[in-house]
């Protein structure tokens, strides 16, 4: 495999800015899914845990049956992969717009048919079957959502402000995280998670709620027009087989080097987002209201860290930002476990909340620099697998080795280890991975044959 050789780009004229209200659109567009990609992912998580071996798996042991939970919580990473490739091909043949609208729809609703579904008490088998089901399909869906959203912020911004557009999608995770901490903090402080009513109808509270977000994203998404970048591409180059093979064929090595990063920062992200919340409230002996709050004070910190670093990404470079949010977190979770096990309410605020701050300037740039390392007709797909691929490798992989490490004999700090690791792997693929910020959409390796290289 070796990478495909860049020939310099040729200058292109600048790209017009969109009138104000177009810019709004185009904002709400690429936020609309992420947000409800990872609100759906808290919200899940957090019920797989509480209530979904008692409502879908009732006939198995504690064990057997909050394992059988989180396998379904699991499943959506296992299609993720498939589902880039599948949305990707459409979209880079058929345009972002359309294939937006599709991808939403049905991560959307498939949220909703979650909240709505009878448990096995009603449907007997039929209820863990239809739960797989719905969290497979909805795995294709999610595969395909994150990269349409960042190419249709990147592909509508003008050369030189492609990451303040594309913070939006990248806002959306941590958005999506405070709003999943404030539903369960408003049920656990009207019910409480341990009742009767949240078995039989609290639990289901937060996936409908996702209707509202799912009203919203369709609206604009239906009142945006197709990215200029894309029609261009339609109307001016023939197209010329598969995505996937294309990107496979002529950037392998830029794909696997964007996997790697993203499989650091998804390790980071995961743990901060979903482990933290366990291990706080079973080991260190918090309040499930008190640790929400720190998610909720930490994710309001991550949303302005993640903004402020796609806005600084245009000016400074890609690499140099998300070099410097890497290297942050990588000394930070070797300092955080030692500091959580403290005890102390304030070292555990501390702790997550500047996890959460410093995962802003690793994330919020790469909505621009993944699809700008791709030429237009396959950029879809090659995004997409590539961030799709480094959340099963960082985001699934370390959730599954998180517990065992912190009860082996090294303790908590064999996660940190683990993470330190992760994150000097990415830092080694960004080393390799080119700086892209000066580059025009349209003039990067759109010629048959050729894509960026591996370096500036």
């Amino acid at each position: 495999m070796t990478a495909a050789v860049l020939t310099p780009p040729t200058p292109a004229a600048p790209a017009a800015s969109p009138a104000p209200s177009a810019i709004r659109r185009i904002n709400l567009a690429s936020m609309a899914g992420t947000t409800i990609e990872f609100y759906d992912y808290f919200i899940y998580g957090t019920a797989a845990a509480l209530v979904f071996h008692k409502v879908f798996f009732p006939h198995t042991n504690g064990v057997l049956g909050t394992l059988a939970a989180f396998g379904t919580f699991a499943l959506v990473y296992v299609f993720r992969p498939v589902g880039s490739i599948l949305f990707g091909h459409v979209g880079d043949r058929l345009g972002r717009k359309r294939t937006l609208i599709v991808t939403l729809m049905t991560m959307g609703l498939c949220t909703v048919a979650v909240g709505l579904m009878p448990g096995a008490a009603t449907l007997g088998v039929a209820a863990p079957i239809l739960l797989v089901a719905l969290r497979a399909v909805q795995g294709l869906a999610v595969g395909g959502e994150w990269a349409g959203a960042a190419l249709f912020a990147t592909e509508n911004a003008p050369d030189g402000q492609r990451g303040r557009f594309a913070l939006y999608p990248q806002v959306g995770a941590t958005v999506a995280f405070a709003l999943a901490c404030a539903t369960f903090l408003a049920v656990d402080l009207g019910i409480g998670e341990t009742s009767d009513a949240f078995l039989s109808w609290g639990w289901r509270v937060p996936f409908l709620l996702s209707a509202l977000l799912i009203g919203v994203g369709l609206y604009v998404r239906l009142h945006t027009d197709e990215t200029p970048v894309f029609t261009d591409a339609a109307r001016t180059a023939p197209r010329r087989g598969v995505p996937f093979l294309e990107v496979w064929r002529h950037q392998p090595r830029t794909m696997l080097l964007a996997t790697g990063l993203t499989t650091g920062v998804f390790a980071a992200m995961s743990v901060a987002t979903s482990y933290l919340t366990s291990y706080a409230t079973s080991s260190l002996g918090m309040s499930k209201a008190d640790i929400l709050v720190i998610d909720i004070v930490g994710a309001a910190v991550s949303v302005v860290t993640t903004a402020y670093a796609a806005v600084l990404s245009d000016r400074l470079g890609r690499r140099r930002v998300v070099l410097a949010g890497c290297i942050g977190l990588a000394v930070w979770v070797l300092v955080l476990f030692p500091l959580l096990d403290t005890r102390s309410p304030v070292a555990i605020g501390a702790g997550i909340v500047v996890l959460l701050a410093l995962l802003g300037p690793a994330y919020g740039p790469l909505g621009a620099y993944v699809p700008e390392m791709f030429p237009t007709r396959y950029r879809y797909t090659g995004s997409g697998v590539s961030y799709n691929l480094g959340g099963v490798a960082g985001g699934a992989l370390i959730l599954l080795v998180a517990a065992p490490l912190t009860a082996s004999a090294w303790g908590p700090i064999a996660l940190g280890l683990c993470m330190a690791g992760l994150l000097a792997i990415a830092l080694g693929c960004l080393h390799r991975l080119p700086e892209t910020h000066q580059r025009a959409l349209t003039a990067t390796g759109d010629a048959p044959g050729r894509g960026p290289g591996p370096s500036a």
